[in-house]
């Protein structure tokens, strides 16, 4: 009985970066993923790029959203008229210049966030690279974050806002799973690792950041503690 190949089976016709898209999207597995990065196309920019219009369209829907929200608040209190320009000028300050900075910002921890990950990854075993992981996560991540933009637009719709809230949660896990099986499929190796390289950054950092936090209640309640005890030193 012959044994079937894992090496992927590349396509003789090239794909679009959209049905790359669709694929790392609705054909969840790590042979999909092993494939993506057997591409000679996966290279880390291209992966950043992608990551990067996601961000920036996931950005520019936010911020029409908060900039309604801003007006809806305005004409609540009766000073639509007096500042209704006023809204649409922070808007378009949001779109046309916040919006490409977050994502340049978001991208650029993104970036950072895969070569550590790629990092652990060799260290447990892995035979993929930095351009090929970045390559799939980056197919993963541009669509779903425009898709994010346009549920956060309909997220504002009242009484139905919350629905779509909770569909983009859902999905959010989702991206999560998909984003392990990228890892493993990348890096030809067990859930274990795959699971431990994703996770133990967010780990790490999140310890950090706890500590961190702690230190500084800490040196807060003291510096609040002598202060009042100067206090009341001052008022015997």
């Amino acid at each position: 009985m012959n044994d079937q190949s894992n090496v992927p089976m590349m396509s003789s016709r090239p794909e679009s970066f959209f049905q790359i898209w669709i694929n790392a999207l609705t054909k969840p597995s790590e042979q999909t993923y092993a494939a993506m990065a057997s591409s000679p196309k996966a290279k880390a920019m291209t992966g950043f790029l992608w990551a990067f219009i996601g961000f920036l369209v996931e950005f520019v829907l936010s911020s029409l959203v908060s900039g309604s929200r801003m007006g809806a608040l305005l004409q609540q209190y009766g000073l639509a008229d007096r500042f209704g320009s006023g809204g649409i000028v922070a808007t378009l300050v949001r779109v046309v210049c916040g919006a490409p900075i977050a994502a340049v910002i978001v991208t650029i921890f993104f970036a950072i966030d895969i070569y550590i990950v790629q990092w652990l990854a060799k260290m447990f075993g892995g035979k993929g690279t930095a351009d090929q992981l970045a390559y799939s996560i980056g197919a993963i991540i541009a669509p779903f974050a425009m898709v994010a933009g346009v549920f956060s637009l309909l997220g504002a719709i009242p009484f139905v806002g919350l629905c779509f809230s909770i569909v983009l949660f859902v999905a959010g896990i989702y991206i999560v799973v998909l984003e392990v099986m990228a890892v493993k499929g990348v890096n030809q190796f067990g859930w274990g690792p795959a699971i431990g390289s994703l996770f133990i950054p967010a780990l790490v950092i999140g310890l950090i950041c706890g500590c961190l936090a702690a230190i500084g209640a800490v040196a807060l309640g003291s510096g609040l503690r002598n202060m009042l005890q100067q206090f009341q030193s001052g008022v015997q």
